[in-house]
């Protein structure tokens, strides 16, 4: 098992880590990168392959969680994405 830190390290938003559990991969969340000083062209740079990914696991439906899935789903992503029914 891996767990790397994609987002909202030393930062608020972006939230993304990827869970590897053998040759499965489990992104959980898909936070929008809007710090005051990024570019936005930061998050379509997710350091790891979106059609690699096998699902997305959504912690809640704030946009630092889930505001990037439009561009993991545009840059190949089509796995399922888990929620609670509120999110």
């Amino acid at each position: 098992m891996k767990l790397t830190i994609h987002g909202a390290a030393r930062q608020v938003t972006g939230s993304m880590h990827l869970l590897q559990v053998g040759q499965y991969k489990i992104l959980i969340d898909c936070g929008l990168d809007y710090e005051k000083d990024h570019n936005v062209m930061v998050n379509e740079d997710f350091g790891f392959r979106p059609e690699e990914i096998d699902v997305v696991i959504l912690t809640h439906a704030h946009i630092d969680h889930s505001g990037n899935l439009p561009t993991l789903v545009r840059l190949g992503f089509n796995g399922q994405i888990l929620c609670t029914p509120p999110t």
